[in-house]
């Protein structure tokens, strides 16, 4: 399957970077601090969804009485505090390995801010893998259309010559608006049910791709 492709588009995070767990626990510091009721994980993973400030408001937080930017920073602060207590997605190294023996090129395209996309990806080792990385100019987690559209055109690709593989519907939205076809992972930050609603194929893990590639 992937194989066939010219290029690979990797979402980074929940995809290849294992931070769902993370961002539970801080969003939920945020509500309890606010005295709204925590997430657990399945919950999380039904109401995560893109633009973020959505998912927000679904989680409880009311945007008339304080910022979204403020509760934004808030977050993304205590994310970069504890980002490193986190690590890639099991078998992610090993399937980066692979599709790069193949000669198949990879690019990631993220909704992270760019230098801490860059950052991050070096801590791992993994700059290597990649011809291009590219996150956005903010923190606010807004949408990865207009990035991916760029990248495609650098490549100078066709429809169907490049595989986005992500963890999220969003992912799935860029693809189409790109030209990609898609791959999701269940792992990450939207759960199997609302990813199968997409109609692409649907993975429980990076592993189980390795597996089949």
């Amino acid at each position: 399957m992937i194989s066939n492709y010219k290029h690979i588009i990797w979402d980074w995070n929940g995809t290849l970077f294992n931070d769902v767990e993370l961002s539970v626990s801080i969003v939920n510091n945020l509500l309890i601090k606010r005295n709204l009721i925590p997430l657990s994980v399945e919950k999380y993973k039904e109401i995560f969804t893109f633009p973020v400030k959505d998912y927000y408001v679904t989680a409880g937080f009311d945007f008339e009485k304080e910022s979204f930017e403020i509760v934004g920073k808030e977050w993304m602060d205590e994310y970069e505090r504890r980002k490193h207590g986190c690590g890639l997605s099991k078998s992610a190294f090993q399937l980066l390995e692979k599709i790069s023996s193949l000669k198949i090129e990879q690019s990631i395209l993220s909704a992270y801010s760019q230098h801490t996309l860059v950052e991050v990806v070096e801590h791992f080792g993994l700059t290597k893998y990649f011809s291009h990385l590219l996150g956005l100019d903010n923190i606010y987690a807004s949408s990865k259309v207009k990035l991916g559209k760029e990248l495609m055109k650098k490549l100078a690709l066709n429809n169907g010559e490049a595989l986005l593989i992500g963890d999220t519907i969003h992912d799935f939205n860029v693809a189409a608006e790109i030209g990609a076809d898609c791959i999701l992972v269940a792992s990450g930050h939207q759960s199997r049910k609302n990813l199968e609603r997409c109609g692409v194929p649907v993975f429980d893990s990076i592993k189980e791709l390795l597996e089949i590639i």
